[in-house]
């Protein structure tokens, strides 16, 4: 009697756990911004200054025109300055270190001093094409992705060298401790220190773009078409929502991890939206 009663009792804890470990997750739509924003590609959360800032490319995504600017909004939607920075080309991944904003800008990095809003210097990626997505882990080395180049560079002390390669549409990247987490083509990706590559999922949509870390370990990955997902440490996805029958975009995202916000650029549809995340 005791060991049947012993049998249920961990048969019962094994399958709350898995319960926990699968359990479903959905968004409420909070608030949107008006559809002034120009074509922006990029958001990031900043919890120091309460804030969002958001790329706008402001033309063409491959065209270096001058055009691109860095938008402030607040966390209530409201935008504070729409051309905060300008003077860009075709900014898209932000990234920040201390009192200094990265955005990743087609052949270069530039790098933005926050006080002052000014760019202070542009970092120049050697054979860049298309910078795409950029990170900065907790020592200041940054990480920025070239889509068309199918990889990954680094750069430390003002110097971009090739980190990551054959990484198919290489986009969204993450730095999370020693490792460094990339999307290409539909697939999250895991590079070790040592650059060993290691799949956390793959079969999302091809048009995989921002990548984001919850509290409790586990990513949230938006595609660029309209789709975003929930994904689990052991892979497990489940798709958040989908807006690709409605056309509308769902970009390089931003989270605040803390109150569970997800912050979505609508790409063409020029507007950011935040949903809460239960």
């Amino acid at each position: 009697m005791k060991n049947n009663l012993s049998v249920n009792l961990i048969t019962l804890l094994l399958c709350l756990t898995s319960f926990t470990l699968n359990a479903q997750h959905s968004v409420t739509k909070l608030w949107s911004t008006d559809s002034t924003l120009a074509v922006p590609e990029s958001v990031l959360y900043d919890a120091q200054n309460k804030l969002l800032y958001t790329s706008l490319i402001n033309g063409k995504p491959d065209s270096a025109d001058g055009n691109g600017q860095i938008a402030k909004v607040g966390l209530d939607g409201k935008i504070i300055n729409a051309n905060w920075v300008a003077g860009l080309d075709a900014p898209k991944g932000l990234g920040k270190f201390g009192n200094t904003l990265y955005a990743a800008d087609l052949t270069q990095v530039d790098v933005i001093d926050i006080p002052s809003a000014k760019i202070i210097k542009r970092i120049p990626v050697p054979g860049a094409m298309f910078l795409n997505d950029i990170t900065v882990d907790a020592n200041g080395v940054v990480y920025v992705s070239d889509t068309r180049l199918a990889k990954v560079f680094r750069i430390e002390n003002g110097n971009a060298t090739e980190y990551l390669n054959n990484l198919k549409n290489a986009n969204g990247v993450l730095a999370v401790n020693n490792d460094v987490y990339v999307l290409a083509s539909g697939t999250l990706y895991k590079a070790a220190a040592n650059k060993k590559l290691t799949i956390i999922t793959n079969g999302m949509d091809e048009s995989t773009d921002g990548v984001e870390q919850t509290s409790d370990g586990n990513f949230i990955v938006s595609c660029w078409n309209g789709i975003v997902y929930y994904v689990q440490q052991n892979g497990i996805k489940q798709t958040l929502f989908d807006t690709r029958a409605q056309k509308i975009s769902s970009a390089d995202i931003g989270y605040d991890a803390q109150n569970k916000i997800i912050y979505v650029p609508t790409f063409f549809g020029k507007s950011i939206v935040a949903y809460q995340l239960k």
